[in-house]
């Protein structure tokens, strides 16, 4: 029987550049899709998954971060007060019980591979998951959850993928693939950001993964890849003819929070999904595109 997937790290440390001015001030993790932070959606998820612990790789200037997850005792004595008992539960919800959480500082930013290595001695020797907030995944199962029940038929690392048009996969790590079984598939190669034309294929890593503790182990060599960054990808990719790596085309659609564009379309796509805010927003939407081409 493979051991459950308990343990989750969020890497949270950027500074959300693309987001200035707003991200001053505010971590780019809690800026909010209709009424919950980014961050929310991803611990959403996690819990659906399985996972108890919750391990955030942080940096300077996120203690709103970690306000979120606190109690707040006032807010919540003057909710139960005025009856307000939705709000009451909404909000209780976001809590996170003492030792369930726990927060890591990455002091320099030296990529995504060293922001998981801060968190090796949480993890110790069980696999693992990581969780990229920036990437935002409607699906009528959430998606980890979906890799978990995959995990349990093939055991070894995995990667959420998806197919990309071919001019974009430079943006991305670009999965060899070996052999090709549907929802998963079994991998050879793994490219970080591959020069254009060069790609393996058009299937592409996304903020998702399994992990074994093989890949920290990978990951103290410390060494640089892609834009001289520590890789996850490379890590994982030492993995192939070891514990095994496979690549899982998950059900749902992603949205790229991290940038502007994709952080517009997704609170579209979740408010078009909220019965209270349906209506309106298809009204507004609909009148935007009718003067839009009336204009033209």
């Amino acid at each position: 029987m493979r051991k459950k997937i308990t343990k989750a790290i969020f890497p949270v440390a950027g500074l959300g550049t693309r987001f200035l001015p707003a991200t001053k001030s505010v971590p780019k993790e809690i800026m909010t899709l209709v009424d919950r932070p980014l961050v929310q959606y991803a611990i959403d998820e996690a819990r659906a998954a399985g996972i108890k612990e919750f391990i955030f790789v942080t940096s300077r200037g996120k203690g709103a971060l970690e306000d979120y997850f606190d109690h707040a005792p006032q807010l919540e004595q003057e909710l139960r007060k005025k009856g307000k008992h939705d709000l009451l539960e909404t909000l209780r919800s976001t809590n996170m019980e003492s030792g369930e959480v726990a927060y890591l500082r990455q002091h320099r930013a030296l990529g995504l591979g060293h922001a998981v290595w801060c968190a090796r001695r949480l993890i110790h020797n069980e696999p693992f998951a990581v969780m990229l907030p920036d990437d935002v995944i409607a699906a009528e199962k959430p998606c980890l959850q979906q890799m978990v029940e995959a995990y349990e038929e093939t055991g070894g690392n995995m990667v959420a993928a998806m197919e990309v048009p071919a001019e974009r996969a430079s943006a991305y790590g670009i999965l060899d693939v070996r052999e090709d079984m549907g929802s998963i598939v079994s991998v050879k190669d793994m490219v970080e950001k591959p020069k254009a034309g060069e790609a393996p294929s058009n299937l592409a890593v996304i903020g998702r993964y399994i992990l074994t503790p093989a890949v920290l182990r990978n990951l103290n060599k410390m060494k640089a890849g892609a834009g001289g960054e520590i890789q996850l990808t490379d890590a994982i990719a030492q993995e192939i003819d070891g514990n095994g790596v496979y690549g899982f085309r998950f059900r749902g659609q992603r949205f790229d929070c991290g940038s502007k564009a994709g952080f517009l379309q997704a609170t579209v796509a979740f408010g078009l999904a909220r019965d209270e805010l349906r209506d309106d927003l298809e009204s507004f939407l609909h009148e935007i595109i009718a003067a839009r081409k009336a204009a033209e």
